[in-house]
């Protein structure tokens, strides 16, 4: 985290400078069982390879508005960065027929239709798996993203007054998503480095946002990001608490 960053995209750029190999993102379904843990350099990776998708292959521009049909999983938190990276407006849960682009789960993909322009797809199965079956009239991010480019580079530099993230209905440009990320850290617990917040909030509000990506990304902290946590029972979550070493909770 430096001072100077003024996108979610610089946070993850000082954070890839500081110390690449340190923990960024830890996913759990605990309707799955499944766990996936990415270090800031993997995460990162990610970002860059779909970022490539949006500007390359889907021909996103600044300003573009993507509506994210996604839920709190570890691929959604990499699509916020890409959008913000490319200098796309990621509306999440927003209407696909007021979108350029849409990216659906496989729960939303119906409503995902009303987009006319691009379509991707997210099978959201265990390592990033493609679907059995694409679905019609998709992209399948699982086929499309593991061939893009591991380094990003924007066309156009991203303004970080211009719009950048929609939630619940509430506009925010870039810079006024690291301010209040950063303004609201200490309130959630986050500290600075070595800070490790389990989120079981979902995406679809700023709070869960805040505390399932950029807060622990401008603090130079941590996320264990819980979908279906409400299947633990307080034992479990103790358990999980203490073997992930979380340091605040937010549910």
């Amino acid at each position: 985290m430096n001072a100077t960053d003024r996108t979610p995209a610089d946070l993850l750029g000082s954070a890839l400078a500081a110390d690449p190999g340190r923990p960024l993102v830890t996913f759990y379904d605990d309707a799955t069982g499944e766990r996936v843990e990415l270090s800031v350099a993997t995460f990162a990776n990610w970002v860059a390879k779909t970022a490539n998708l949006l500007q390359d292959e889907l021909s996103a521009e600044p300003g573009d508005r993507v509506a994210l049909l996604l839920p709190a999983h570890w691929q959604t938190a990499a699509w916020l960065l890409a959008c913000a990276s490319v200098g796309v407006i990621a509306d999440v849960g927003g209407e696909p027929a007021a979108a350029d682009l849409v990216v659906s789960g496989p729960d939303t993909l119906e409503a995902a239709r009303a987009c006319s322009g691009a379509r991707v797809a997210l099978a959201l199965r265990p390592l990033g798996g493609r679907f059995p079956q694409p679905p019609e009239g998709f992209a399948d991010y699982a086929v499309e993203v593991p061939g893009q480019g591991d380094r990003f580079v924007p066309y156009a530099p991203v303004d970080p007054e211009e719009p950048a993230l929609i939630v619940a209905g509430r506009e925010f440009s870039g810079a006024e998503v690291v301010e209040r990320a950063r303004a609201e850290a200490t309130a959630l617990g986050l500290t600075g480095p070595g800070s490790r917040i389990l989120s079981g909030l979902p995406y679809d509000t700023w709070e869960g946002l805040n505390a399932g990506l950029y807060a622990p990304l401008a603090t130079g902290g941590s996320v264990v990001l819980c979908r279906n946590l409400e299947r633990l029972d307080a034992d479990a979550l103790d358990k999980r608490i203490e073997s992930e070493r979380v340091t605040t909770v937010a549910r």
